[in-house]
């Protein structure tokens, strides 16, 4: 991640909320919080020799606005160092992101307010991978293995980050669709790599320059590229485990 900041300071300093009024006819190249330090600088020349940036991408303590996408879910496999992940962090197995399992079926919602980029299962151009996916997607089309992909969504959370749902059994959202925390977005499933009906939640910003490693074995049965954009630990942006009866 970007070196800390003081957030308060900024904020202090910033003064500005981004909205559509307050961001209108700016570029918007790294998002709302860079347009708002943006928009704030224009306003305020005695403020270009303060010489401060707010870090981009956030620090992921700083978002906001989070909700667990399953309720009353138990956490099957936590983020972090596991022998049953497929990234590779620090030369370990690693698990990158959080599993959650109610039942087959249940109700699945936006963890944050956002745009659909993708909803099925043509979705690995969303989710950072470090390289060309030629090879991995006509090797899919000429064995005709799409359907053995998990079912997908990859939502952009407007704050420099996205976030990815994955083994859904049924989607009701679409690419271009904006969403609320806590819409509907799809069932609960287990389609693609999965021994039983669970929600895999994963988070990551495309701005990181961390990278994760792929399991060397299935990088190269798959012709996928050996790393993909670091994820972060969604505990850091959910609230607490008992506020939604996670367990």
């Amino acid at each position: 991640m970007s070196p800390a900041t003081d957030t308060s300071v900024v904020s202090d300093v910033l003064g500005v909320l981004a909205t559509p009024e307050t961001t209108a006819g700016l570029d918007n190249p790294a998002g709302p919080a860079a347009v708002a330090h943006l928009r704030t600088r224009r306003s305020n020349p005695d403020l270009e020799a303060l010489d401060f940036d707010p870090p981009w991408p956030p620090r992921p303590e700083t978002l906001t606005g989070y909700i667990w996408p399953l309720r009353n879910a138990r956490l099957t496999h936590p983020f972090g160092p596991s022998k049953w992940g497929s990234r590779i962090v620090d030369g370990q197995l690693f698990h990158d992101g959080l599993d959650l399992a109610t039942s087959c079926g249940d109700r699945i919602r936006a963890a944050h307010a956002g745009t659909v980029l993708a909803a099925g299962r043509h979705y690995d151009e969303f989710v950072g991978w470090d390289g060309d996916l030629t090879a991995y997607t006509d090797r899919l089309d000429a064995k005709q293995l799409w359907s053995t992909l998990p079912i997908v969504v990859v939502i952009d959370d407007g704050n420099g980050y996205r976030s990815i749902y994955a083994h859904f059994g049924k989607v009701i959202v679409a690419p271009g669709d904006v969403v609320a925390a806590g819409d509907l977005i799809g069932y609960e499933g287990m389609t693609g790599r999965a021994t039983g009906c669970h929600l895999h939640y994963g988070l990551f910003s495309p701005d990181e320059t961390a990278r994760f490693g792929l399991d060397p074995v299935a990088a190269e049965h798959m012709l996928l590229p050996s790393e993909m954009i670091a994820r972060v630990d969604p505990l850091l942006v959910l609230p607490p485990l008992e506020d939604a009866g996670i367990r």
